[in-house]
């Protein structure tokens, strides 16, 4: 009997962890069965304390297209509302984690995968990659953190011209807009998405969580509460191996060995 694909892959390379989105044949298209394989791969990532690195990115011609159209057919609204919880609460995981989690972006990224995409912490894209936010072009509204992430990475105004029209724009253009941190060839992609993720899974990954929660907290937070927040959380670096380890290696002059502790 010929072996089922996961929908989901969740590879394991030491503290670095690769999650690939896995239904090349419908660009990635995210349905139920997909949400519920994304979740549960998530959910383990997040209780595994030796993940100091994640990479996300997509099988075959594209990073993902967004909800699978096909699936909302037939009774839209109960199919929206079995979808959505999964992947609501796979966002809520990924934001959350100590491990920084990078997207690497190619082909097409539309609809919630570009919701999805910008829920990561970093993004690396090929430079012949199209995104578009889409949902309007579907009378919808954003899911997948869309809405929250967009405005944030953009500024407001940016946000409703690439929201309400709709529009495909180009790899240079969301690099210019903020949602990408580096465009590379297409043929570089995957050793620059690798170098990226290696050299993140080698830092201090508790120090790196905090860095995370902070600075998406900072977007919410009053300046006396996000002091209180730096004070509290700068308090408890101090206590983990990594931070000791820091401090001893800039006075023996050399380059610290963090553990993730």
């Amino acid at each position: 009997m010929p072996t089922t694909e996961p929908l989901v892959i969740l590879q394991r390379d030491g503290a670095i962890a690769t999650l690939i989105l896995n239904r090349p044949g419908s660009l990635n298209a995210l349905d139920l069965p997909t949400a519920q394989a994304f979740l549960a791969c998530c959910t383990e990532l997040a209780a595994d304390d030796s993940v100091r690195a994640v990479l996300l990115k997509g099988a075959g011609k594209a990073f993902g297209v967004g909800g699978d159209l096909a699936s909302l057919r037939s009774d839209p609204t109960a199919t929206a509302m079995a979808l959505i919880p999964p992947l609501h609460a796979s966002i809520l995981l990924l934001t959350s984690m100590n491990a920084p989690v990078i997207a690497c972006l190619h082909g097409t990224v539309a609809g919630g995968s570009l919701s999805l995409a910008m829920a990561c912490d970093l993004a690396i894209a090929a430079d012949n990659t199209r995104f578009n936010l889409a949902y309007v072009n579907v009378a919808a509204n954003c899911d997948l953190s869309g809405s929250w992430h967009l405005p944030r990475l953009v500024g407001l105004r940016n946000a409703m011209a690439i929201a309400l029209l709709g529009d495909t724009f180009d790899a240079p253009e969301a690099l210019r807009l903020g949602l990408l941190n580096r465009i590379v060839p297409a043929a570089e992609l995957e050793s620059a998405a690798l170098a990226l993720v290696q050299r993140l899974g080698n830092g201090p990954t508790q120090a790196i969580g905090r860095l995370k929660r902070l600075l998406r907290q900072s977007l919410d937070n009053d300046l006396p509460t996000q002091l209180d927040l730096e004070r509290d959380n700068f308090r408890d670096s101090t206590k983990t191996a990594d931070f000791a380890e820091a401090i001893d290696a800039f006075f023996s002059k050399r380059k610290p060995v963090f553990v993730g502790r």
